[in-house]
């Protein structure tokens, strides 16, 4: 696809910059490296919450073991499900209504200032989550397997929208 717009008007997203618009190979690089770092960040995680189970899967008696394993086997399999559904819902709700490129860097600003915060007040949960941590990795592992997999996300969506109403001089 040849640019008919000059590269000073196309608006730059986060972690696509301006390659959103040509989707050349710098755009899907760009998606692939965002791709592979998921893929290691769910597998450090999944591993994560399944050491944090088996220490507490530890102390259960024999006889418990095996009944609350199937237990975490089902509810991980529903909570998979779950995550992929709700992200698809919000994906589907984020492009009926996409965010123009300064909402969405005003979105990742906010995103940023809000995350340490919340990785310190959640190390606690965590311990407290240790008997559900399969379900809950499950849930996370859908909703970002959910998010990898769209053809386009709400912010390229709302970034050519944006375009197009400044191109017409709307």
């Amino acid at each position: 696809m040849t640019s008919t717009v000059p590269r000073t008007e196309i608006p730059s997203l986060p972690k696509l910059g301006r390659t959103w618009y040509e989707r050349g190979a710098l755009y899907w690089l760009s998606r692939a490296r965002t791709t592979v770092f998921i893929v290691l960040v769910m597998a450090m995680f999944c591993l994560f919450a399944l050491g944090l189970y088996s220490g507490f899967r530890d102390i259960l008696p024999p006889a418990a073991r095996v009944v609350w394993d199937g237990l975490q086997v089902a509810a991980a399999a529903v909570a998979l499900v779950w995550g992929w559904v709700k992200q698809r819902r919000g994906h589907r709700e984020g492009l009926l209504n996409p965010p123009t490129p300064e909402e969405t860097l005003q979105a990742k600003r906010d995103h940023n200032s809000r995350v340490p915060g919340r990785i310190a007040m959640g190390r606690g949960l965590v311990l407290l989550a240790a008997p559900v941590m399969p379900a809950f990795a499950a849930y996370i592992l859908g909703w970002l397997a959910a998010w990898l997999t769209v053809r386009e996300y709400p912010s390229e969506v709302g970034a050519r929208r944006w375009l197009e109403q400044h191109r017409s001089g709307a």
